[in-house]
């Protein structure tokens, strides 16, 4: 196969490549989740322990040590405010491990490039789905904790896959993007680990939006991760339903994202084999 003839670009020809591709992305996915603990003595259960001991530091640190509190009085009642900081957490951990590990996909399997007929846009799919793996743990320890200190788990969490699929979307769609031009731009890679922390404290993670003055709200909003982090919290954390109508609009803000960001990678693939 020619690596410089033209490539699909058509969200159908997407879909297609993910579903004719699904056993080869599970592998990939498996072999990146466990490979991550390889000679490790407790091996998949870092996968574990790793959120475990960071929600327990939490707790310790913020409502111990600080005694800090979340918003009104009525909602520091309902929740320990390291609870509702690790969801913020899980969020933004999710979005910067995809996009930080994207300029470096194709760079990183010059081999895949150059020697064999390879499906090369399924590597950020493979990305997220690793990502989402350890998202997933540390959301069933989130709920574990939240049930141990309130004794039950509102029923609206059964909702969070409807949250999580537009944010999947937009993240793998600029993980399309980055990848593509993390191999004509170097540079990318170096400062887009600097780009995802300001993203951090430019959502609130650590501080509730009404903490900030209303004129200010609005542009926080531009950050990706600032309507995700507060749907989740509703849902996991204070049993609410979530916005549908800004969710209606999030969903399609990352269907276009997304393909545009596909339409990139595809686009410019054909120089990869040039420059790697």
């Amino acid at each position: 196969m020619n690596p410089h003839t033209a490539h699909p670009t058509s969200p159908f020809a997407l879909t297609r490549s993910i579903w004719q591709n699904r056993e080869l992305i599970f592998q990939m996915i498996k072999r990146d989740v466990v490979g991550r603990y390889k000679g490790s003595l407790l091996g998949l259960g870092w996968s574990f322990f790793n959120p475990v001991l960071m929600l327990t530091v939490y707790t310790f640190v913020f409502s111990v040590v600080f005694k800090a509190r979340w918003g009104t009085v009525g909602e520091a009642n309902k929740t320990e405010f390291a609870v509702i900081l690790f969801v913020g957490l899980i969020i933004h951990a999710l979005f910067a491990e995809v996009i930080n590990r994207a300029p470096g996909l194709i760079l990183g399997n010059v081999n895949y490039v150059k020697k064999v007929i390879f499906p090369l846009e399924i590597l950020p799919v493979v990305s997220m789905g690793a990502a989402l793996f350890h998202a997933l743990i540390s959301i069933g320890v989130l709920l574990g904790a939240f049930a141990l200190m309130n004794g039950f788990v509102h029923w609206v969490v059964l909702l969070i896959p409807i949250i999580f699929l537009p944010f999947i979307l937009i993240t793998v769609g600029f993980a399309w993007l980055l990848a593509s031009l993390g191999v004509y731009l170097r540079d990318v890679g170096q400062t887009i680990g600097i780009i995802t922390t300001v993203m951090l404290f430019l959502a609130p993670v650590f501080y509730p939006m009404s903490a900030l003055p209303e004129k200010y709200q609005n542009y926080l909003l531009i950050n990706p991760l600032t309507f995700i982090i507060e749907q989740s919290r509703q849902v996991l954390i204070f049993g609410k339903l979530p916005d549908w109508r800004g969710l209606a609009v999030y969903t399609a803000i990352s269907l276009v994202v997304a393909w545009v960001g596909y339409w990139w990678f595809q686009k410019t693939r054909k120089g990869f084999a040039d420059v790697v």
